[in-house]
């Protein structure tokens, strides 16, 4: 399964760099990920729960970067063990550029599964790669600009204002 698509991120190159190198980032951006841990240069390890049609999993595995062209592109491989379920592996190449107000982030996703998995059909895995990688990119962007209505922001403790994008805020003051 292969599907390309970019995504408008509100925020300097350099920033969204910093964001997708980081554990805590990619564990709240990844679907179902209950365990991010690791680092950039050494991989990470992770967790993550998710059902797929009638097959519900906790898979385990590893994620590499490689091919990293700092703040410009990062190629993300992983691979999951869901023990009788199957197995999931694939990887996301991610390009950054400078854009109008922010960074274009544009990737190309490449997807493996087998076992169980395979048998429930190329039209449910091909669907559920699409929503798993939307959803990523979608939380990602969210992680780094902020909610894109303030009023779902939680407030932050005492002061009562809104919190922006936690990550942004965190590398930039």
């Amino acid at each position: 399964m292969h599907m390309s698509d970019s995504r408008q991120i509100k925020a300097p190159q350099e920033v969204v760099w910093q964001a997708i190198l980081d554990p805590e980032v990619l564990k709240r951006c990844v679907p179902g990920c209950t365990e991010m841990s690791g680092s950039a240069a050494d991989g990470f390890e992770a967790t993550v729960v998710q059902k797929v049609g009638p097959v519900k999993a906790t898979f385990k595995g590893q994620v590499t970067l490689t091919d990293m062209d700092a703040p410009n592109a990062v190629t993300l491989n992983g691979e999951g063990k869901g023990g009788a379920a199957g197995f999931a592996k694939g990887g996301a190449v991610v390009k950054l550029s400078a854009s109008d107000g922010g960074t274009l982030l544009e990737y190309d996703v490449d997807a493996k599964v087998g076992g169980k998995l395979a048998q429930l059909g190329s039209r449910i895995i091909d669907g559920f790669a699409k929503k798993m990688a939307d959803q990523f990119f979608s939380n990602f962007q969210e992680a780094v600009e902020g909610p894109s209505d303030p009023d779902d922001a939680p407030q932050t403790e005492g002061d009562g204002e809104k919190k922006k994008g936690w990550f942004k805020r965190a590398v930039s003051g």
